[in-house]
């Protein structure tokens, strides 16, 4: 298998697509906009980058492997790889393809970044939950930056109308059965990582398919599956936008209407509805749509409450989440956060918070106005403990903390639910609605 820093000392600029740098720049100085390499002449940048290298002894240079499957061009990329190939299709479910497009077409430069970003808008403008666009997103860079590019059967994506098939050619580089509570990052290409990365696409935490899990659970779709086929050496993930049937007995739906009629959405009750039995279900709205995520579930309750946005959830939410913290550690007190404590249940996460968040998640780099009314936003809702607004936001908790939490706090925007207790083990932090009366 060929190494991603493979320098190609035959391979210069003029190999290169350059309508492909120049989005790659304008993306990485949006992400990064003060940042020095932005300065850069073209051949630098890209040597900064992991794109270009230099072999020390002869002094000769040229594109890396990385560079070439990013920024060249499909007739090109295939004299280094001869098996390379990508391809998206989407059925209706019947045997002919209503969209489909590869990288040997010719309408675009066939490399794996136009692919990422082609690929990206489609699923953006197909899929209108940002949490499920989300995850997709996060697959696709996966196979990406997994892929044996040597391999043969090229990267695929398929849709299909019940089900995403995402294959690549190279087997898993860690158990299968880890993948999806793996913390270790294991890198075939590490050049192409580091690529993407620098754009805040991916991390090397080894986390991205677990959090693709939790949220499929989130939203009760079937549990993602992945296939080895150790004979064509290739890796199969399948995404079902089935929904998992879930019994609710009549003793959950009587405990269910009892605490939902005593809690109301009133902060004076924050402490009943914090204790809302796990079972609770949020009706999100997308764009202020009664759009359900799980609506045969939704019907069973819809007897037991009239108001749809008087479901609520408790706020106890992410299960082994790496960003998760001890209960202790949510107010000012500078306490080690520990991973085994106290952690959130990702199947009772509240849907439309998950959404009100997208865009924290999507983009690493937000002004701290944007950030800061996100974060009110999302305790509009509901209160939320400091390990939950480091899920929803993917930040660290001292992140969110130092930089929002503090300030929102001494402004008055926000207050305590145990003010007189700051290292109450169940704090979490209101919206404070007398800001608004002021």
């Amino acid at each position: 298998m060929l190494q991603d820093n493979l320098i190609l000392e035959h391979y210069g600029l003029n190999e290169l697509n350059f309508d492909t740098i120049k989005s790659y720049r304008d993306r990485f100085a949006e992400v990064k906009p003060a940042h020095p390499w932005n300065a850069l002449e073209t051949k630098e940048f890209l040597y900064k980058v992991g794109a270009w290298g230099k072999v020390r002894d002869t002094h000769k240079e040229g594109v890396t492997l990385a560079g070439l499957l990013l920024f060249s061009e499909e007739r090109i990329i295939t004299e280094v790889l001869p098996q390379y190939f990508l391809e998206y299709r989407e059925s209706k479910g019947n045997e002919e393809w209503t969209e489909r497009f590869t990288s040997q077409d010719g309408t675009w430069s066939g490399n794996i970044f136009d692919f990422y970003f082609h690929i990206h808008e489609i699923v953006r403008n197909s899929e209108p939950q940002p949490s499920i666009a989300s995850s997709l997103t996060e697959v696709l860079i996966n196979m990406l930056i997994h892929a044996d590019y040597n391999g043969e059967g090229g990267v695929i994506l398929e849709k299909q109308p019940s089900h995403y098939v995402f294959s690549n050619p190279g087997l898993l580089l860690v158990p299968t059965d880890s993948v999806f509570s793996n913390t270790v990052s294991q890198l075939r290409n590490p050049n192409i990582v580091k690529l993407f990365s620098l754009l805040g696409l991916c991390e090397r935490s080894g986390s991205g398919l677990k959090k693709v899990k939790q949220n499929w659970s989130l939203h009760h779709y079937k549990t993602p599956a992945i296939d080895q086929d150790v004979s064509m050496h290739r890796t199969v993930v399948t995404l079902s936008l089935s929904t998992q049937e879930r019994q609710v007995s009549s003793s959950e739906k009587d405990t269910y209407n009892t605490s939902i009629t005593d809690s109301g959405n009133n902060f004076k009750d924050v402490e009943k509805y914090q204790n809302t039995p796990e079972n609770n279900v949020e009706i999100d709205s997308y764009n202020k749509n009664n759009y359900s995520y799980n609506k045969g579930l939704i019907e069973e309750f819809k007897s037991y409450n009239n108001d749809n946005n008087s479901f609520n959830k408790e706020g106890n939410y992410y299960n082994n989440d790496d960003n998760s913290c001890n209960n202790n550690h949510n107010s000012y007190n500078n306490e080690q956060e520990e991973d085994s404590s106290n952690l959130v249940n990702v199947e009772n996460i509240d849907t439309k918070l998950w959404d009100i968040a997208a865009l924290a998640r999507e983009k690493k780099r937000l002004s701290p106005n944007q950030m800061e009314h996100i974060i009110l936003e999302l305790c509009k809702e509901k209160p939320l403990m400091l390990k939950e607004f480091a899920y929803l936001l993917e930040r660290t908790p001292d992140g969110v903390r130092n930089n929002y939490l503090t300030k929102l706090l001494r402004k008055g925007q926000l207050q305590l639910k145990y003010p007189n207790q700051p290292n109450h083990p169940k704090q979490a932090y209101l919206f404070n609605k007398k800001d608004i009366e002021k």
